[in-house]
């Protein structure tokens, strides 16, 4: 719990202050944590408390706790560990400015997410308001942790897992919700500058049927070798395709694609093998927003030697310009358009104006803190 803290908030009116108000005495907007911002890169940094709620299987998710950050008990027999019945979200909150507040982005988009992979996974899921509720908390209480406007962001990453004992194949009986932060700076070693991707047709992320379409925990160490083989030969990441045809992209290890040609900008469809990314759906609106053809289809590889551009979107890397993509050992296009006047860096900058209230947000997608 948050000790003095949190016992404060249960005082009296008179002469005592609310949980809210406890939370500004105790980390002011003032009062950074003790962190060179220019050397934050995409590594977990621990910071002060965690968020934590559970339940039965047979229950509905009711109340949770802010606990000081540290390490949970699990049982052995746990369903996370020992059949992976588990999901994760990620969200960042902005810092506006100088002591301005600050700011999420569609958490409640997250929050949906969730409760569909939770039915797909057999769990039981928090309700949206639950969700941002917990979000908040986490942030508040860590509020020293978000980096100043420009240096970063806060990430956010909510757990949901089976708990509880299970030896036969089947639901966990006991859940955790849980969520923690740290800041972060930007996601590929390259920071801002253009990316260099390599296709593996051998290698598959996920198959129909699957668990793709869900944020589901099993998905990602699948492409830890093919991701660690891809760097070892100076690659930043690996693009995908689909497992029946091997000819149809899909995704890279942990963000969506785009391809732009002329003022079309085609995009995966999300069938069931793509994660259907926040960021992704964002960036489609505001292209068309920018009177931008945005198609959702199948896109073959192909079409990467005639492209104009490409790009990933995620809520880790944003909006990342690619520089370049290796097929089959020849490069498609050594460079693709980068730079300030390409689409990716136009949609990057309208996408986080919006992100951190720079800009006005017509769209209502940020929620104060």
């Amino acid at each position: 719990m948050l000790s003095g803290v949190m016992e404060r908030s249960s005082a009296s009116r008179s002469g005592s202050c609310s949980r809210q108000e406890c939370f500004d005495t105790a980390w002011s907007d003032e009062e950074c944590a003790d962190i060179n911002w220019d050397e934050l890169g995409f590594a977990f940094v621990q910071t002060d408390f965690m968020y934590v709620m559970k339940c039965s299987l047979d229950q509905k998710f009711s109340t949770g706790a802010l606990n000081k950050y540290g390490n949970i008990e699990l049982t052995p027999s746990s369903g996370v560990l020992n059949y992976g019945q588990g999901l994760f979200e990620g969200l960042k909150a902005y810092r506006k400015g100088e002591g301005d507040g600050i700011l999420l982005f569609r958490p409640e988009e997250n929050a949906l997410r969730m409760q569909i992979g939770a039915e797909r996974m057999c769990m039981p899921s928090p309700s949206v308001d639950q969700f941002i509720h917990a979000v908040k908390q986490t942030v508040l209480a860590n509020k020293r942790w978000v980096p100043p406007q420009g240096k970063g962001s806060l990430y956010i990453r909510p757990l949901l897992m089976g708990s509880g004992p299970v030896l036969g194949l089947a639901p966990a009986p006991e859940y955790m919700f849980l969520v923690y932060a740290s800041p972060v700076g930007t996601y590929f070693k390259e920071c801002l500058a253009p990316i260099h991707l390599v296709v593996k047709d051998k290698v598959h992320r996920a198959i129909p049927g699957g668990t793709g379409g869900v944020k589901a925990i099993s998905n990602y160490a699948p492409v830890f070798k093919a991701q660690k083989q891809a760097k070892s030969e100076g690659f930043t990441d690996v693009i995908y395709l689909d497992s029946i045809q091997h000819k149809y992209l899909e995704e890279a290890s942990s963000s969506n694609l785009f391809v732009v040609k002329g003022n079309v900008i085609s995009t995966p469809i999300t069938m069931g093998t793509i994660l259907p990314g926040i960021t992704r759906k964002s960036v489609i609106e505001i292209a068309r927003d920018h009177e931008y053809q945005v198609e959702e289809r199948l896109v073959s590889v192909e079409e990467l030697f005639d492209a104009d551009e490409v790009f990933c979107t995620g809520t880790a890397v944003v909006v990342a310009s690619v520089g370049s993509i290796t097929y089959q050992g020849q490069a498609c296009r050594i460079q693709f358009k980068t730079g300030d006047n390409s689409v990716s860096q136009q949609l990057y900058k309208v996408l986080t104006s919006i992100q951190m209230g720079q800009a006005k947000d017509d769209k209502n997608w940020t929620v104060a803190v």
